[in-house]
């Protein structure tokens, strides 16, 4: 078992001066809609009397469902209607309105709601100035483009670390973790394993860890209360910084202490955290769907992490690690190196390589970690020497700062969108990382973008309008209709019909719809639209997948799986599907898409 250490080197403290808040305004009483046969019209606008008769009813039935009525107040540039509602309402619920609208209305071309803008969010964190890396435009993230469409809301981190120090700008933050440390040596705190996560420090007399090592006395580095205040430092309550993710929450699970952690604990917290099993230690309380790792250690990825790691991807979790702080190839550095992992190099404040950064191949992205030059990164800490002592803030430089930006975006991106897998929010990340604006070879895709990232994840970009389906006619009552992939298919009678998501062919039959229009002759149309299957973690290797219909389970670990079509659970066992990975721990997921 290698000793694993955090990823980080440290410099200087802030200064503090108030600011003002700034409020989004999260309700509307307006939708936008749209009409089919607006287009022919749009030069000269249609104006809001315009809408018939047949489709003021339909508006008000829409309405009558969410206790609301409707009316038109005037056109836009490009012929929509803007609708005023009776009362106001979030801007989830008028969603829901405008997709009910759409459902009754075949014509509409499409409907959302008329958010409220505000000038972009700036937090009133007063040193919120003083990080460069969320906003600037070299080597900063993008973060505050983000904020009006994710805040991380619903999202658990789990930082996989030295634990976390109680601090004010981490107040209601915290969820309950687990302290992983079975060496009561390394501990520091006088026991082993515990439900206590938090860090009493890891400093380290000199030639404690071995023979000359540490060379002289080290200090405590309350690494991962620095790390945990990236990810979601409080935001906007006028104290200290702002986080990246401010509305997720932190699962603290507690590997590092005086003189690192070893693997076997490790790899014990990345099963924990994303909901698998560990022996003698409780089920974890709240489920991480973002493991941040900033840590490592030289050498091949080992068996041990790597299957902790495929174990993790199969129940959703996305894994991002640092890349290593020695300037060589991250090839040579774990867990950097290890295969669905999210390896993370370092900029500095000019947007180029930091000096200290690894490099290579296995790189997916880069993000500021702060070099000597332009500054390190502002986050949360305690101020003890040793055992811990006042809450304060801090400027850190390493890979295991740029890592939790990336955990943080990762997290905005989840909330955005909980239908993500973590190769998904990896592609995104990468499609959307901007080109380095100085010199940083080997650093992976670019600089990581939130607000572009988020954008990726809700399936938009800043300029464009998702696309209305068309609907093809496939099929009469009691035919078969047939098309290729996964698909929508609607059946029924004009506008009232239902609705089912299946692959490649369906009957057209009360017997698989059931009767929406009875006594009337109904038919099929299918959408333009293929649907993309999201995957749900549902058990470990031996263990028993259950779910509703039938459906494809899928076997294996990362990218490789076999799969197979069952009704109602399976085990998931070598026995049932094989074994496509031998020699590493599997795990089952089953399809969104009921067949």
């Amino acid at each position: 078992m290698a000793a694993l250490a955090p990823l980080a080197a440290s410099a200087g403290q802030p200064s503090q001066a108030p600011a003002q808040a700034t409020q989004f305004v999260t309700q509307t009483d307006r939708l936008i809609v749209r009409y089919k046969d607006a287009d022919t019209n749009a030069a000269r606008g249609i104006a809001a009397g315009a809408i018939s008769t047949a489709r003021q009813a339909l508006l008000a039935r829409a309405g009558q469902t969410f206790g609301a009525t409707l009316s038109a107040l005037r056109a836009t540039v490009n012929g929509a209607n803007v609708l005023k509602l009776s009362r106001s309402m979030t801007l989830v619920e008028a969603k829901q309105l405008a997709a009910e609208l759409m459902a009754r209305d075949p014509d509409v071309q499409y409907a959302e709601p008329d958010r409220i803008m505000v000038p972009l969010a700036t937090p009133n964190d007063p040193s919120y100035s003083q990080q460069w890396d969320l906003f600037e435009a070299k080597g900063g993230i993008n973060v505050a483009a983000a904020w009006d469409k994710s805040t991380g809301s619903g999202v658990n981190v789990a930082v996989i670390d030295t634990g976390y120090r109680p601090h004010a700008d981490l107040a209601g933050q915290i969820l309950a973790g687990y302290d992983f440390i079975s060496d009561t040596t390394i501990a520091n705190d006088g026991s082993g394993r515990d439900t206590d996560a938090s860090d009493p420090g890891d400093w380290a007399p000199a030639g404690s860890c071995g023979a000359g090592v540490p060379a002289m006395d080290t200090l405590s580095s309350w690494h991962g209360t620095h790390v945990a205040g990236t990810i979601a430092a409080k935001t906007n309550n006028g104290v200290g910084v702002a986080g990246i993710a401010y509305n997720a929450r932190i699962v603290p699970a507690r590997v590092l202490g005086r003189c690192g952690g070893y693997t076997s604990d490790i790899a014990d917290a990345i099963a924990w955290a994303s909901g698998g099993t560990v022996a003698n230690v409780p089920a974890a309380p709240y489920k991480a769907r973002v493991l941040n790792l900033s840590l490592g250690g030289s050498g091949a990825c080992d068996t041990t992490t790597q299957n902790a790691i495929n174990g993790a991807r199969s129940r959703g979790a996305v894994v991002v690690v640092a890349a290593g702080n020695a300037n060589v190839d991250a090839g040579s550095t774990s867990p950097a190196n290890c295969a669905g992992v999210i390896a993370v190099a370092a900029v500095g404040r000019s947007g180029g390589k930091a000096s200290y950064s690894n490099y290579g191949s296995v790189v997916d992205v880069a993000a500021p970690g702060g070099d000597s030059s332009g500054g390190g990164i502002l986050s949360t800490l305690n101020g003890g020497n040793t055992t811990p002592a006042a809450d304060t803030y801090a400027y850190y430089q390493g890979t295991s700062m740029a890592a939790p930006h990336v955990a943080g975006v990762a997290a905005l991106m989840l909330s955005a969108n909980p239908n993500l897998t973590p190769d998904e929010v990896e592609a995104k990340l990468k499609s959307t990382a901007r080109a380095f604006p100085a010199a940083c070879s080997g650093c992976g895709a670019g600089i990581v973008d939130a607000a572009a990232a988020v954008n990726a994840a809700l399936g938009t970009s800043a300029t464009t309008t998702p696309s209305t389906p068309t609907w093809t006619a496939c099929a009469s009552e009691g035919g078969t209709c047939s098309f290729s992939g996964i698909r929508e298919v609607r059946y029924g009678s004009g506008t009232t019909f239902v609705s089912k998501t299946v692959n490649g062919s369906v009957a057209c039959t009360n017997a698989v719809f059931g009767d929406p229009t009875p006594n009337v002759v109904k038919s099929c149309s299918y959408s333009s639209v293929t649907v993309t299957p999201t995957w749900t973690a549902c058990a470990d290797e031996n263990g028993t997948c259950a779910f509703s219909g039938t459906r494809e389970v899928r076997y294996g670990a990362g990218a490789t799986y076999v799969s197979r079509v069952f009704t109602g659970s399976t085990a998931c066992s070598n026995a049932v599907f094989g074994d496509p990975v031998p020699n590493v721990v599997k795990a089952c997921s089953y399809s969104s898409i009921t067949q």
